[in-house]
């Protein structure tokens, strides 16, 4: 088979056939366990992201395949709860998403041998996000990838979940941008192109971005941060706290295979009780938490 698959066609299906990849199903995206069947998972992010991502490439007649692995593998090693559980994490010690998904994809897979993919789609992975921007333009479309997507489909959960209604957001921008996720990701792919061939190297028009960032501002004040969405989310830092000391003090139940690798590689307890919680789905973290510390004569039979 690998004789009908180039190196980074390889990478992506080492991606989707991961545990991690799998594990994105139930982690949050922006709703902390929502009711309902259409609200996005980190996993839908991610298919939402490499679809976006690769249509671009193709457009720009850049690698389609080293695209798509970057943007299938760009958030595995998000923590349970979004980016509440990233910063009840970095709280303890220095946590961040896009580094903790290089370390899943160079370390933590497959017990410690990792998933070995290309040197490209790693350092995509590791700057799909952040100060420092990927080396390649197949990584940079992915960077802009997966703003456009979740910048668009957080504001569709926020209406469907009735944080917002259409009427909230700005005149100017929705007369720029559209009203739908289909009409909001043509407008900022159609320009990313047209700016990225006259350019030569991928990047939006002066005018998209600011509407972007415009967006961005306005979804920060209005959703990420609202607290109708987040009630939830004050629990979470005491939460990873309290499992983060108890795994820290009953050592022997973190995994075998995280406790060797970091002893391998010469890391602390703390660094193998983190990959253990970051690994954890937002259900799977709630059952460790009811059956630490909720006592037995307590929990419903």
């Amino acid at each position: 088979m690998d004789d009908l698959r180039n190196r980074y066609q390889r990478d992506a299906d080492r991606v989707v056939h991961s545990k991690s990849f799998r594990r994105l199903m139930h982690k949050t995206q922006v709703f902390l366990m929502p009711e309902g069947d259409h609200y996005r998972t980190r996993m839908t992010h991610a298919l939402e992201v490499s679809r976006i991502a690769r249509t671009m490439a193709r457009a720009l007649s850049l690698n389609e395949d080293l695209t798509e692995a970057i943007a299938l593998g760009h958030d595995l090693g998000h923590p349970p709860f979004g980016h509440a559980g990233e910063r009840a994490l970095n709280n303890i010690l220095p946590f961040s998403h896009n580094t903790q998904s290089l370390r899943v994809v160079e370390r933590l897979e497959k017990d410690g041998a990792g998933l070995k993919l290309s040197p490209e789609v790693c350092e995509g992975i590791l700057h799909h996000c952040g100060d420092i921007p990927s080396e390649t333009q197949e990584g940079m479309l992915v960077r802009y990838s997966d703003r456009i997507a979740y910048l668009s489909h957080d504001m569709d959960d926020a209406v469907r979940g009735g944080l917002l209604s259409l009427t909230d957001v700005p005149a100017e921008l929705r007369g720029e941008l559209g009203d739908t996720p289909r009409e909001r990701i043509n407008t900022f792919v159609n320009d990313l192109v047209a700016e990225s061939r006259a350019a030569g190297s991928v990047r939006q028009s002066p005018a998209r971005k600011e509407a972007m960032d415009q967006l961005r501002d306005f979804m920060y004040k209005n959703v990420y941060f609202d607290p109708r969405a987040k009630s939830e989310e004050s629990k979470v830092p005491d939460s990873v706290g309290r499992l983060f000391e108890h795994f820290l003090n009953h050592y022997d139940d973190v995994p075998e295979a995280l406790r060797r690798i970091a002893e391998e590689d010469g890391e602390s307890y703390e660094r193998a009780v983190c990959d253990y919680i970051a690994g954890m789905t937002d259900r799977f973290f709630e059952a460790k938490c009811v059956e630490t510390f909720i006592p037995q004569g307590w929990k419903v039979v």
